[in-house]
């Protein structure tokens, strides 16, 4: 995918494509925006575009530097992140000094990606400052960050900021159909449970997430079962991801009997499934498992018996 095929953030694309093409591209960038929106990705073609051998402001995807890029196996792009998802350490920094220092062996422009930039230690960050302060000709960081407060002002300062977004949803389902070969069920969930996110529901493809989802939901909405006890009891991450989708569920049952249009199902794979249960509830109904819903996620963080708050969501689900 080269950069006219990247869509829903034409202006922060236009802007580098802009600068690539005049020569003005700054020394050093900072990608920041919620996770999963696709900054890590953009950060990549910007590193693949600049050393394309066929093209100016854009990625080929064909030539040797491009597929190079693509497999991570270019010696002049390098990605920085944190040591076992904790922190960015200053020997990482140092070693990116350092790198910067050499001649390149084959690129036209460095690149130094950045990741989760905001877990840069105190120390990391001083240094990273100083090289920030005194920029190598012909090398390029990107710093990407969901988190950018966390770094100090005087990094975010010498830096060009480009903020990305969430996708609309609309537009993260036509993405994911069309680009990325999503059927429309698959593609339709997750562009309502993705929340905009289109790197979080790609990561998901293959994790089959209707079928994790449903099952889920058969768990508990089956009462004469104890599965969602056995899934979830010992597992607070686990329980945690299972009441948002349930808490999904019952939205929609909610949503249909307002009237809604059904394609604003976030569960529209379970139509039927959720017609059938929505004479069943009134909306007080609802209304008050949503609350316990709610709840039990807000007894997580405490020390609770898991399986006695499975048994009273359990129990209120039966009011209907």
């Amino acid at each position: 995918m080269s950069f006219k095929d990247i869509r829903g953030q034409e202006r922060q694309l236009g802007i580098l494509r802009e600068a690539m093409y005049t020569g003005r591209l700054a020394g050093s960038y900072l990608f920041s925006g919620p996770e999963g929106i696709g900054k890590s990705m953009i950060a990549r073609k910007l590193a693949m575009a600049l050393n394309c051998l066929k093209l100016k402001d854009d990625a080929c995807e064909e030539c040797a530097s491009c597929k190079k890029i693509a497999n991570n196996t270019h010696p002049d792009i390098h990605v920085i992140a944190p040591v076992d998802s904790s922190v960015i350490k200053i020997e990482q920094v140092q070693e990116l000094q350092r790198s910067m220092g050499l001649k390149p062996y084959e690129a036209k422009r460095k690149a130094f990606i950045i990741d989760n930039a905001h877990l840069l230690s105190a120390e990391a960050q001083n240094a990273l400052l100083k090289v920030l302060e005194e920029p190598v000709k012909d090398s390029l960081i990107i710093l990407i960050s969901a988190k950018p407060q966390l770094l100090f002002k005087t990094i975010i300062s010498r830096c060009q900021r480009l903020k990305f977004s969430p996708f609309k949803r609309s537009e993260l389902q036509g993405i994911l159909k069309e680009s990325y070969s999503f059927d429309a069920s698959l593609a339709h969930y997750l562009a309502y449970s993705c929340e905009g996110k289109l790197g979080l529901a790609i990561g998901l493809k293959e994790s089959d997430p209707l079928t994790h989802k449903n099952r889920i939901i058969d768990s508990f909405i089956n009462t004469k079962s104890n599965s969602a006890d056995s899934f979830f009891a010992s597992d607070k991450n686990e329980l945690r991801e299972a009441l948002n989708i349930l808490t999904q569920w019952f939205r929609d049952i909610y949503l249909l009997k307002t009237g809604v249009m059904h394609s604003e199902l976030i569960n529209l794979d379970r139509k039927n499934d959720l017609l059938k249960l929505m004479q069943k509830f009134s909306f007080s109904e609802i209304e008050e498992i949503l609350g316990c819903i709610s709840d039990s996620i807000g007894y997580l963080s405490q020390n609770i018996n898991t399986k006695l708050m499975l048994a009273n969501l359990k129990a209120h689900m039966e009011v209907g």
